[in-house]
């Protein structure tokens, strides 16, 4: 029986944004010795995640952003230890250092990766454990905490490149994934399906109404059992109605009740139920195609638990 995939890679330990920060290498440390102390890492088929390369980036972004950002990177990694800056900063919560470039170029590639092994029948669906997060990262600017919009690249390379002709993008984080609208906005190839906390960053939460894109925000203090109504009733009969090939997941887990970054209630068993719901959908229609690619989730003892309620799920474990 194939096993669902696991992609990582030590540079996605690298990248920091100082001390602190949320958005920290910890998270990725709390996953997997999760999924050690479970014993669930045996259930998965675990590879390291090669390198995006820059046109692989430009599926989705700009060559003006990827060079605008290289460029920043490029300076960093050149400066001798101990003089000048360690940090470029995107905005006030976002920053490089010097090992964000190659993190961010191995979030994408495992994207890309788990989209080619998925495609190939080699593993049934796959998760991908990467850092910095992508689904903020627009077009042309880094923002969230994010560089790279891995799902929008991988969701492009399905189509493009393994010839698909429809694809759906699931977001469950906590905030809306803007950045993902911004580059699949009317692109009819694509259906993007979200629920966020609204008001909430990003200020304005969903700015399109284009016909491919299902975003629903809900308010502050929202639980599970509200948001699982909420996706049986628009999720899931648009999802069946659209009939993927291979659905991509923006896995964020920071709408957990735990996770102060956000103020939303769901449980460990929420996400496993909304895991569940989707890969229904993905049994039926894309012969079981799902990647899964790591978001938000800032609580680490409930994002490591809920990574294990996703991947059972996933996994059948």
């Amino acid at each position: 029986m194939k096993k669902t995939g696991y992609f990582t890679h030590p540079d996605c330990h690298l990248h920091e944004m100082g001390a602190g920060h949320p958005e920290c290498p910890e998270r990725l440390s709390a996953i997997h010795e999760q999924l050690l102390q479970s014993g669930l890492v045996h259930a998965l088929d675990s590879r390291e995640a090669p390198q995006a390369q820059l046109s692989d980036l430009a599926l989705a972004h700009t060559p003006r952003y990827i060079a605008q950002l290289q460029a920043l990177a490029d300076g960093l990694r050149g400066k001798p230890a101990g003089t000048g800056a360690t940090h470029a900063w995107l905005d006030p919560d976002t920053s490089l250092n010097a090992h964000t470039w190659n993190a961010a170029l191995r979030a994408v590639g495992a994207a890309l990766a788990a989209t080619d092994a998925v495609m190939a029948g080699d593993m049934s669906n796959a998760f991908c454990a990467v850092r910095p997060p992508g689904h903020h990262a627009s077009k042309n600017e880094g923002m969230g905490f994010c560089f790279f919009n891995s799902v929008a690249v991988a969701a492009r390379h399905a189509l493009e490149r393994h010839g698909l002709r429809r694809v759906a993008i699931v977001d469950f984080d906590v905030h809306h994934g803007n950045g993902t609208e911004d580059i699949i906005d009317g692109d009819q190839r694509i259906l993007m399906l979200g629920f966020y906390q609204h008001p909430f960053y990003p200020e304005g939460g969903a700015r399109s109404s284009a016909s491919n894109l299902l975003n629903v925000p809900v308010p502050a203090h929202t639980r599970g059992g509200a948001v699982r109504e909420l996706v049986s009733q628009h999720w899931l009969p648009r999802l069946h109605a659209y009939r993927p090939e291979v659905v991509f997941i923006s896995a964020g887990f920071d709408a957990h009740r735990d996770d102060e970054l956000g103020q939303l209630g769901l449980l460990e068993d929420d996400y496993h139920w909304l895991t569940a719901q989707v890969r229904a959908v993905a049994d039926e229609h894309a012969q079981g195609r799902i990647v899964s690619c790591l978001e938000g989730g800032y609580d680490l003892g409930a994002l490591a638990r809920s990574v294990e309620a996703h991947l059972r799920a996933l996994s059948d474990a």
